[in-house]
């Protein structure tokens, strides 16, 4: 951190800055995988499987190189793991769970974000800006019991836009809300649709120049239908 200018908020003034923390959010989560002619059942994770809010880590890392430009690089490692004795017949890839017997389930969405912030407003006291920024998603959903092993992954760039809108309302505490979004329509890649919405808003609290504590609330949507498969996972909640 810079020595700053006396106009401006505390801890604004700034080259690197650097968020480490824990976000717990609330899992919604289903899936549905067909195959080998065999429609697969509509499984929630959270009634079926018995996922349950977990915490996690939240790594962010943000380089300013001018006044109006910021550079973003994020690591959200999501990962859930259960077993349990599911209570209804599931399919899924063509394998049968049936009632009654322990399955164990794994679920793995990890992301990495490179994104770039252009700030079109830029004052002393606030600002608005437009965000582009490529998510590099892993995604992976297992059953696995006595009887087989089955599961479905993909991994690929997503690219994403959206803006941000902050402003202090004292010198040592700000607040900010930022969207970024796609969506992609069935017809424009042929058998594949879906969505994907990030949301946060969060307040920063300036303990001294160089430290601060921030707390938020963060959700992730993110929909994927093929021809074979359906994810549609949502987590929200508060992160510090």
């Amino acid at each position: 951190f810079l020595g700053q200018p006396r106009s401006l908020p505390s801890g604004e003034d700034y080259r690197v800055e650097l968020f480490a923390g824990v976000w717990s959010p609330s899992p919604a989560m289903n899936i549905a995988s067909d195959a080998f002619g065999i429609s697969g059942t509509y499984i929630d994770l959270a009634s079926d499987l018995g996922v349950s809010t977990k915490r996690f880590a939240d790594l962010r890392l943000r380089l300013r190189a001018g006044r109006r430009h910021r550079f973003r690089i994020d690591y959200l490692p999501v990962k859930y793991e259960t077993e349990m004795v599911v209570d209804r017949r599931l399919v899924f890839r063509g394998i049968a769970f049936n009632t009654g017997l322990p399955v164990g389930s794994t679920l793995i969405w990890k992301t990495w974000r490179l994104g770039y912030e252009y700030d079109v407003i830029r004052r002393d006291r606030g600002y608005f800006g437009l965000i582009l920024d490529v998510k590099h998603t892993e995604l992976e959903a297992a059953l696995n019991s006595t009887v087989a092993r089955e599961f479905v992954r993909a991994k690929g760039l997503i690219p994403m836009a959206g803006a941000t809108l902050g402003f202090s309302l004292f010198s040592a505490l700000s607040v900010a809300a930022e969207i970024t979004t796609i969506r992609l329509p069935q017809d424009v890649a042929n058998g594949y649709s879906g969505r994907y919405v990030d949301f946060d808003v969060h307040a920063t609290i300036n303990l001294i120049e160089s430290l601060g504590l921030q707390v938020g609330y963060r959700s992730l949507d993110l929909s994927l239908i093929t021809n074979e498969d359906l994810v549609d996972l949502r987590v929200d909640g508060v992160y510090l």
